[in-house]
């Protein structure tokens, strides 16, 4: 630390002595609040510095080093200023002194200072801040000034010791050598952080990939098994209307004959403990199906999210937004379906259920209980957030949106940067119309791509301790960029091609979070 200035643990952006520092992908070091507001204003993202620019907003890993730097050099500065260095020509009560020579070893107070700033001859000798033990900075040998440094024996010496005992060294001036543990300090601190920077994109692209490589084997496997389901299905289906005809005649025998597919089971599951007892086609059908059904249930809520979303459509409530509740510069559409910002503010009554602050608006329907799915067209747009709220939720501040506050949310940032509250997705595609279904019961959030049938992303385990409204936030206009509004659009419930009791069958388990 001694060696060091405070210029060197100077944040750039405010001018003071780091607070909280942090590093950028390019090296420097910054306050981590300036840094965050400087992005927070410029987009997109440069080093204040180096000016590189940055595609993505870089997430801020906390400069371990420069944190204890900083800490060891307050403290310093501290003991330093509570330390008074008193005037050796003083009598009596010794005032503080302002400068300590290093020809004459002595140091000296405003007033006993002057002849060195006056007169000729002592002009010439080397004043600096006062400090203490003059005598340390003295060869012990020559009583000469420590003013260089031997790079073979790593010490200080003076003019002397260079032409006796290290007159073979290499020796510079300590300024010098002083200047050198600077830059090699500064360039292990920039190797260090590009290592810690290395080592963070590796382990999220292991992530990612093992993320991809285990969905893409489970949809694999899902398909699979659909596929395999279907055909059963079918068969069961052409047993069943043999089985009905069977059921109306009275020669049983000469129909056998003509049905040879009625000898022997369809080649499905395994049928072995399926009993035939009564002609009746609905009978004889319901006992063959159990364990089928029963089976794909299972494997259904496992494997594949596209038959989960056909299952949460049927769910489906007619949602519209609730004026009351509008920030002043958002746009409704006359028949509360659609939402965006319109520029101006319009002098509205500020009630209690008014967002003042963020460009939000809720629905008028309460999810309290049960199931509850609705659809987004979120197409055109840059910028938008979409889910569900706590009914309670502050509404005249800025939004901390996460689920420990009440939000459980979707949202876009940039054109294509996804957010599951302030989760970073990872996304192939961009979502047109966005599916939101809650279960209240079991504490799910889930987010769909309808067009593609996909899971977005799942909240999991939640706890509702009360009752949650439908939450839209269509962003800034941004210069007519993100004009197109937010558009809650009727359900198309699909004519699934299972029967019917597997869809009232299939229930919700809790599912991990994953990208999109």
């Amino acid at each position: 630390i001694s060696l060091l200035s405070e210029d060197q643990f100077l944040c750039s952006i405010c001018l003071d002595v780091f607070t909280d520092p942090v590093s950028t992908p390019c090296g420097h070091n910054f306050c981590k609040n300036c840094i965050s507001e400087h992005w927070d204003i410029n987009v997109p993202c440069e080093c204040p510095n180096c000016k590189k620019r940055f595609k993505r907003r870089p997430v801020l890993q906390v400069n371990t080093f420069i944190t204890e730097m900083v800490s060891c050099f307050r403290e310093s500065e501290q003991q330093r200023a509570s330390r008074e260095v008193p005037c050796d020509v003083c009598t009596g009560t010794k005032l503080k002194a302002l400068k300590s020579c290093l020809v004459c070893l002595v140091s000296y107070c405003e007033t006993h200072l002057q002849p060195h700033l006056t007169v000729s001859g002592l002009k010439r000798h080397q004043l600096i801040n006062p400090v203490e033990n003059l005598e340390g900075r003295m060869c012990m040998k020559h009583d000469k000034l420590l003013e260089l440094f031997c790079k073979d024996d790593q010490r200080c010496v003076c003019m002397l010791c260079t032409i006796s005992d290290h007159k073979q060294h290499e020796v510079v001036p300590l300024k010098d050598e002083c200047e050198e543990r600077k830059a090699e300090l500064e360039e292990t601190e920039a190797e260090l952080q590009w290592m810690i920077q290395d080592a963070i994109k590796r382990k999220q692209a292991e992530a990612v990939k093992a993320i991809k490589s285990k969905h893409t084997l489970i949809e694999k496997q899902a398909e699979g098994f659909i596929k395999e389901l279907e055909q059963e299905i079918i068969e069961l289906k052409k047993k069943s209307a043999e089985l009905q005809q069977l059921s109306l005649s009275e020669d049983h025998l000469h129909l056998l004959q003509k049905l040879p597919s009625l000898n022997a089971a369809p080649p499905t599951m395994n049928w072995t403990e399926v009993r035939v007892r009564s002609p009746s086609y609905e009978g004889i059908f319901r006992a063959a199906s159990a364990p089928l059904l029963e089976m794909f249930k299972i494997e259904l809520k496992k494997l594949l999210p596209k038959t989960e979303l056909k299952t949460a459509q049927q769910f489906a409530e007619d949602v519209n937004l609730d004026p009351d509740t509008a920030h002043p510069e958002l746009i409704l559409s006359a028949d509360g379906k659609k939402v965006h910002h319109g520029n101006v503010r319009k002098k509205l009554p500020d009630n209690p259920k008014r967002f003042s602050t963020a460009l939000c608006v809720v629905g008028k329907q309460v999810i309290s209980t049960g199931r509850f799915y609705f659809e987004v067209q979120v197409k055109g747009k840059t910028q938008w957030v979409i889910g569900v709220a706590k009914e309670s939720i502050n509404r005249k501040g800025p939004l901390n949106i996460d689920p420990q506050n009440g939000y459980w949310t979707l949202g876009l940032r940039r054109e294509n940067e996804y957010y599951a509250a302030a989760y970073r997705l990872y996304s192939k595609s961009q979502p047109e119309k966005v599916g939101v279904f809650v279960d209240f019961e079991e504490g799910l959030v889930l987010f769909y791509d309808v067009d593609a049938a996909n899971l977005i992303y799942a909240f999991t385990g939640c706890c509702f301790t009360e009752r949650l409204l439908p939450l839209f936030c269509p962003s800034f206009n941004q210069g007519g960029k993100n004009s197109a509004p937010l558009n809650i659009c009727p359900v198309n419930h699909p004519s699934s091609h299972y029967p019917s009791s597997l869809s009232t069958a299939c229930s919700y388990s809790p599912v991990s979070p994953i990208g999109m």
